[in-house]
């Protein structure tokens, strides 16, 4: 799959089966993560791939009881690195959660951005020093769904053209 057609087809999956991850799989996958972008290459990135199933069950707890998310195979963990870079890391996180997400789609597997999480929970349930920032959350493994494609806005309400509001022609 080329990397347009990977962004275009991929979905929120919320459905998963029990499937294991292949390990030359995962291995890309985070690879890609690992290859991310980040302001001035200070990486200040660390994640926690959680495979443990109890460990999902709490980290599933911790995202607002959103249960679903331990039936992975495993939840990603993104953590910032405050530190390395105060300003950037939530966007360098990001980034870099971005490029795993759509890895994993290119290769066949679901994943779902996840914001709603108890930062102090996802911490404790992970071992994630106090000092350090949970980003974001993805599970991910074999999906059990293929969800729809679901509406976007008009082009005019998310680009301009030079200045903000002027309709970009499109």
């Amino acid at each position: 799959m080329d990397t347009f057609e990977t962004i275009m087809a991929r979905r929120s999956v919320r459905k998963y089966r029990s499937d294991p991850i292949a390990p030359e799989d995962l291995e890309q996958i985070l690879e890609a993560g690992h290859q991310a972008p980040s302001a001035a290459n200070r990486q200040p990135w660390h994640f926690v791939l959680v495979t443990d199933e109890a460990q999902r069950q709490e980290l599933a707890k911790a995202c607002r009881n959103q249960m679903w998310i331990a039936d992975a195979a495993c939840v990603l963990v993104g953590v910032g690195l405050v530190e390395k870079s105060p300003k950037w890391y939530p966007v360098d996180v990001a980034i870099a959660m971005q490029n795993m997400i759509l890895a994993a789609h290119a290769l066949g597997y679901g994943t779902c951005w996840i914001g709603a999480f108890e930062p102090d929970e996802v911490k404790a349930a992970c071992g994630i020093p106090e000092e350090l920032e949970v980003v974001a959350l993805t599970p991910l493994g074999v999906p059990d769904v293929k969800p729809d494609a679901r509406p976007r806005k008009d082009w005019g309400d998310v680009f301009s053209d030079g200045r903000y509001g002027q309709a970009l022609d499109g």
